[in-house]
């Protein structure tokens, strides 16, 4: 079990109730309840506290890298050959 240290939990806060969080396992647990009147938790992966907001963690585990938008493609870098903004007057 990962263990968060005390000087970034001190820093953390939930970010729907804006409270400290604390360490319970592998999660981290928010020390005030939100608007249902349960406790919010987030899970710890690898070391890394995963802080979405629990309706956006739901939707990023049902999506899978195929299911991007394939209209969204990563940008490159031009070529130097082809750039045609750099030393143009």
């Amino acid at each position: 079990m990962p263990k968060i240290s005390p000087d970034l939990l001190s820093v953390l806060r939930c970010p729907v109730t804006g409270s400290p969080l604390v360490q319970d396992g592998e999660e981290l647990v928010s020390t005030a309840a939100g608007e249902s009147g349960v406790k919010l938790r987030y899970p710890i992966e690898d070391g890394i506290p995963l802080l979405l907001l629990p309706a956006l963690r739901r939707a990023a585990n049902a999506a899978s890298s195929d299911q991007h938008d394939p209209a969204v493609r990563p940008a490159t870098d031009p070529s130097p050959a082809t750039d045609q903004s750099v030393g143009t007057a």
